[in-house]
């Protein structure tokens, strides 16, 4: 008789707002394990004590294991005794940290739900940030690039695009554009103060791994795209664009993680300017 499979039980991420930040959190966590054993199960604005019961009645009858984000002290405890009246593991991901905070503050927290993810003027903020930059990516709409916050040029597949979006994400409005070998920069790019412009580099071995990888995902093959000594012609063009533009941020992406560069553009944008 063939063996049945072991049933899949769920870990139930509860919280008391959107519940994102507390499956980050799980996710994360369950990384370091094997991921087919388990399923992460979101119970959302959880706010009563009724709504605790249904939970906790779920987990017992699936077995799971539940762990919960919840800013109100009386849901903390509601929830931590009844878990363990009914044999059940629950784990407080905010209580303990809320606590602590409490005392090296010397305050009591404000208690109020979902303060993470309202919505505000920086939210607003970060929403047109993002609009900004899809419609100024690649060298699009080249003729409002003058607004932007910062503006990426580089060779291609220098990751220009996805720090774009990343950079985004902090309200900044990016646009980049492409260097391409012999072809001058826009005129427009004059305009812009060049303390907002960061040009990025890369080793010739390293870009011409990325576009090789590219185009074989792309099942593609383009003539000197993917070339050692057009890549080697193409860079020296490049520093040379570099040269000319001695207040230009120069950032060598090789081998790093867009986060890592972002991080030192968002550094060379706010010595630039300091009210950033």
């Amino acid at each position: 008789m063939p063996e049945r499979p072991a049933e899949v039980r769920p870990i139930f991420v509860v919280s008391d707002a959107t519940g994102e930040t507390a499956e980050k959190i799980c996710q994360a966590a369950l990384s370091q394990f094997s991921q087919d054993k388990t399923i992460l199960a979101r119970r959302h604005y959880i706010r009563s004590e009724t709504q605790i019961q249904e939970v906790l009645q779920e987990a017992k009858s699936r077995q799971g294991l539940i762990i919960f984000t919840f800013v109100s002290e009386s849901l903390r405890l509601k929830m931590r005794e009844e878990a363990l009246q009914s044999g059940l593991l629950a784990v407080d991901l905010l209580g303990p940290l809320l606590t602590a905070m409490s005392h090296f503050l010397n305050s009591r927290p404000r208690s109020e739900p979902g303060r993470l993810h309202r919505i505000d003027t920086d939210y607003f903020s970060r929403v047109e940030a993002v609009q900004f930059t899809v419609k100024h990516d690649d060298g699009q709409s080249i003729q409002g690039i003058v607004q932007a916050d910062i503006v990426l040029v580089g060779p291609s597949r220098t990751a220009k695009t996805p720090l774009s979006i990343y950079l985004a994400q902090f309200g900044y409005k990016v646009a980049n554009i492409p260097i391409i070998l012999n072809i001058p920069l826009p005129k427009e790019l004059q305009r812009v103060d060049p303390a907002k412009v960061v040009a990025l580099i890369i080793e010739p071995q390293r870009l011409m791994e990325i576009r090789e990888a590219r185009l074989m995902k792309l099942n593609r093959r383009v003539a000197g795209y993917a070339d050692m000594e057009p890549i080697i012609q193409e860079l020296s063009y490049c520093r040379e664009l570099y040269r000319q533009n001695p207040r230009w941020g120069i950032i060598d992406v090789t081998g790093r993680a867009v986060e890592e560069v972002a991080t030192d553009i968002m550094g060379w944008i706010r010595r630039s300017d300091p009210l950033r």
